[in-house]
């Protein structure tokens, strides 16, 4: 049975939608005009900026008496309640499976939000398991994190492919262990000439199917 790596924001649950819609909300209710949305989007820089950094600057901006610590909590929390598991990607992850893949996640960012996505989503069900960076105390690229998850399911790295959509952490780190990998290039090139992704997909369905016929 092949052990099969996945991302979580952006590769099997999409997270710039929720991200949005959470801020669309947030922002009426401070009272900011809706174009500031693009601001804040610019901000998180695709879930870059460190959630403390984009909590000051939602304060500085708009003047917030809330603290620091319950701006952050409402952005996790608005995050997993815009979150939404496509019925698509569910159907292509139970053929996977069925197929006898193993799927793990390995997701970096906060164990709390990133263990209530899978969770509330539904995702759960779908998974072997799951590892996230908070918690393992170590993150992506660094292959440790990739070792963790193959201890996670009990399982060998020798064989495995990564799937994932961003070029250093998931396929840099994939390329790094020597694991084959997909990566989902959301509309841009690829520009990194150290390492390259065995295979480009359009989307998670297009990615898995190439795994399957791999």
């Amino acid at each position: 049975m092949p052990l099969l790596l996945l991302d979580l924001d952006n590769t099997l649950l999409d997270r710039v939608g929720p991200f949005r819609a959470w801020g669309e909300d947030f922002l009426r209710q401070v009272g900011a005009p809706a174009e500031d949305i693009q601001w804040l989007l610019d901000v998180d820089a695709d879930g870059l900026t460190d959630r403390w950094d984009v909590a000051d600057a939602l304060r500085d901006r708009y003047g917030l008496r809330a603290s620091s610590v319950d701006l952050v909590e409402e952005l996790h929390d608005g995050v997993v309640a815009h979150s939404r598991l496509d019925p698509m990607v569910a159907c292509a992850l139970k053929i996977t499976g069925e197929a006898g893949w193993v799927p793990v996640v390995v997701s970096n960012g906060a164990t709390r939000q990133q263990e209530a996505k899978i969770r509330k989503t539904g995702l759960d069900r779908y998974l072997a398991d799951w590892v996230i960076s908070e918690e393992a105390g170590v993150s992506k690229p660094n292959p440790r994190i990739f070792a963790i998850g193959a201890q996670r399911a009990r399982m060998r790295l020798a064989g495995a492919w990564m799937i994932g959509d961003s070029p250093e952490a998931d396929i840099g780190g994939a390329s790094e262990l020597g694991l084959r990998s997909v990566w989902l290039h959301r509309g841009r090139r690829w520009i990194e000439q150290r390492y390259a992704p065995t295979y480009t997909a359009d989307g998670t369905i297009a990615a898995l199917a190439a795994v399957l016929g791999g």
